[in-house]
């Protein structure tokens, strides 16, 4: 129900509380107030000028039915009775100003008027909107033909004068129905619009509980920030790592503050290079490690980071995850010095094995101890090349010395000392190559490749099959291809096939020899003549590696 008041404004003013959150009792009440006060001021205007209309019966009527109907309004229990009930009091309303106006026409003109007020009722209630309207009409329309009909004499122009009042309360009606139609549908609108914002809250909140579930079990550390640098989100396993990284001495330090090292775990990371900081300028990367915390508790981290962006495709912030590495670093370290101190123990004994056999050649042996005695140089040499080849693998560097050699000749070479091994595997080895292909390289370390490639393509041939080494020049760069139709590897093998140590699992599960180190020493040996070198395989269908270098 809405009263006259709270039509025209959405809440009474002078009200301490909206409306509609009285109770309705105390809204019928508010309803009814407006002409019972009218009413007052009414009697006040007629004790004041015309003290004789105070003895009208039917004035005095009019006076006591509205203190009578404002009484009900409090006394009547409206919660207990049919919602509408209520609509009884504006009916009761057009009775009474009809005694008033017979009682009091004489003295004080439009008394009639009051009847605006139930007709505002009426219709700003919105309910039986059609019965409202026609009360709008038929009510004033009663007040003054009822007792012109009731004394008679009257004539039709007394009729229609009549009329231009309930013509008024009616367009009063018309225009009160609407706006309070267009306002329960407003309301309407706004009251599904609250359920649906109510409901997307819910889900709002239920799947950010479920991504704090997420990111809290997950064993990785997620930041997100804005583009301002403010943190947004961070899970539990990040507050750690922050917690971490915070100096003792410290309780809330700033990015410049936090204990940020690099791969050295001694120097600190220069504020604009650290990884949150790297994100808050909109970079993204991957696997970037830095340490944090200092001391025994220090922790290695690979930090990787994504841009986000709004829907106008500006920059709105970065998501920053951190993946605890320590135990692989240390993993991977302790690997890399087993690999040094090894390379070192081998050294010493192979450079100790080449001094002799050059002594021993210099004492002019016979022929075939002469042969004998060459073959161990060549395979120490060899194993001494190996040895130097780990080492400097291991520290990242590995020195050639380019010159003017004739590739097809090594590549022919390659495949002649290989034809014994390839004919003992029941491998067709062939060679593809031109007359004469000079390049600027390192005829050994290019040598010590295609040995490598040759030797793996027949090793991963064990049934037999063809393997064919061609050699082209192409676009200013040597060409070369080593193609067998062997066991092949799986894309995940083959991202992975340059990697120290690594061996495919298929190649795990048979009794073929290796250590995983040929293709990491070839693809060095041809970055550091400025190439590139791939693969290409298919499971059970054969590999190719192709490898180029700058003539």
């Amino acid at each position: 129900m809405t009263s006259p008041v709270a039509w025209s404004s959405g809440r009474i003013r002078f009200f301490r509380r909206p409306f509609h959150e009285y109770r309705l009792t105390e809204r019928v009440a508010l309803s009814q107030m407006p002409l019972f006060v009218t009413t007052i001021l009414t009697a006040f205007l007629m004790w004041a000028f015309f003290p004789a209309t105070m003895n009208n019966p039917l004035f005095i009527a009019f006076l006591v039915s509205q203190v009578a109907i404002m009484a009900l309004c409090y006394l009547v229990p409206w919660e207990r009775l049919p919602y509408t009930s209520f609509l009884v009091i504006p009916l009761l309303d057009f009775i009474s100003i009809a005694l008033g106006r017979q009682g009091g026409q004489e003295s004080l003109t439009g008394i009639s008027l009051l009847a605006v007020f139930p007709v505002i009722w009426l219709c700003a209630s919105g309910y039986y909107p059609r019965a409202a309207l026609c009360l709008s009409f038929f009510a004033p329309l009663a007040i003054i033909w009822v007792p012109l009909l009731i004394k008679g004499g009257f004539t039709g122009q007394d009729l229609a004068r009549s009329l231009l009042l309930p013509v008024m309360m009616l367009g009063i009606g018309v225009s009160v129905s609407v706006l309070t139609l267009s306002m329960m549908r407003q309301q309407r609108e706004l009251e599904d619009k609250d359920a649906q914002l109510q409901n997307n809250l819910h889900s709002s909140r239920r799947q950010e509980s479920l991504l704090n579930t997420v990111l809290d079990t997950v064993h990785l550390g997620v930041l997100a920030v804005d583009a301002d640098g403010h943190d947004v989100l961070m899970n539990r396993k990040q507050r750690t790592n922050h917690e971490l990284a915070r100096p003792k001495d410290i309780a809330d330090p700033n990015e410049s503050q936090l204990l940020v090292f690099g791969p050295d775990r001694k120097t600190l990371v220069p504020v604009q290079e650290r990884p949150v900081r790297r994100a808050v300028l909109g970079e993204t990367f991957t696997d970037y490690l830095v340490w944090l915390g200092s001391g025994n508790e220090q922790r290695a981290f690979v930090s990787t980071a994504r841009a986000m962006k709004d829907a106008d495709g500006k920059f709105s912030g970065s998501v920053i995850a951190f993946s605890d590495v320590t135990d692989l670093v240390n993993a991977l370290t302790a690997k890399d010095d087993f690999v040094s101190s090894v390379s070192h123990e081998f050294r010493t004994p192979l450079t100790s094995i080449l001094g002799y056999v050059e002594i021993l050649l210099g004492d002019e042996p016979d022929e075939s101890q002469r042969g004998m005695l060459e073959i161990i140089r060549r395979n120490s040499e060899r194993l001494l090349t190996l040895v130097s080849d780990l080492l400097a693998t291991r520290n990242g560097q590995l020195i050639v010395s380019p010159h003017a050699v004739d590739v097809a000749e090594l590549v022919r070479s390659s495949v002649s000392s290989a034809m014994p091994k390839a004919a003992a595997s029941g491998v067709v080895l062939a060679a593809a190559a031109p007359e004469r292909l000079e390049a600027h390289v390192d005829g050994a370390r290019i040598s010590q490749v295609l040995d490598n490639l040759v030797s793996n393509a027949i090793k991963y041939s064990p049934d037999g099959g063809n393997v064919l080494v061609s050699l082209a020049q192409e676009d200013g760069h040597l060409s070369c291809r080593v193609t067998d139709t062997g066991m092949g590897m799986s894309p995940e093998d083959a991202s992975e096939v340059f990697a120290k140590f690594f061996r495919t699992s298929s190649v795990r599960r048979t009794a073929i020899p290796g250590v995983g180190l040929g293709l990491p020493i070839s693809k060095a040996i041809v970055e550091a003549h400025g190439g590139t070198i791939e693969v290409e395989s298919a499971l059970g269908e054969g590999t190719t590696f192709t490898f180029r270098v700058p003539v």
